[in-house]
């Protein structure tokens, strides 16, 4: 039951490593994309990114692009816009500018908002145990006017 348990782990971790299609996250942290080209024994690389999400964009917009409408999108409800007789005549090159566009779209897009979320959480001020207190600027030097004279040489 061991061995058992022991596969079920590691097929569940595998799954939470890959929450989508055609993505992988490398030993660092970083989401990357790649998709296999149709009959061929190469692969497309799309890029790397900092979300899994960014990376799964890219991925649809290739996949999309190389399969057609049929294709097994992992947000499918963000189909690409576009004529299928432009999809057909797109090579490899432009495939790939394509994917990496969309996924630095969504990239830039999830940074923005992470960091947006972030300085409202640091720029606000803190109630700590009945007064608000309000975070220190450490690279701003303390003006001459509230040094405590009274408390030095005492």
């Amino acid at each position: 039951m061991d061995a058992e348990e022991t596969s079920a782990d590691v097929a569940g971790t595998r799954k939470r490593e890959r929450p989508y299609k055609g993505i992988r996250m490398r030993k660092w942290g970083k989401w990357v994309a790649e998709i296999r080209e149709p009959n061929k024994r190469s692969r497309l690389w799309l890029g790397s990114y900092s979300t899994p999400e960014a990376a799964a964009r890219a991925y649809d917009t290739a996949v999309f692009y190389l399969r057609g409408p049929t294709a097994k999108l992992n947000f499918p409800e963000l189909l690409p816009c576009t004529e299928k007789s432009a999809a057909e005549d797109m090579s490899a090159v432009m495939i790939r500018k394509k994917a990496t566009e969309v996924g630095a779209q969504v990239d830039a897009i999830g940074t923005a908002v992470h960091n947006n979320n972030r300085r409202r959480v640091f720029g606000q001020k803190r109630d700590c145990g009945g007064g608000l207190l309000e975070r220190v600027d450490l690279n701003k030097l303390p003006d001459p006017e509230n040094t405590d004279d009274g408390l030095v040489g005492k």
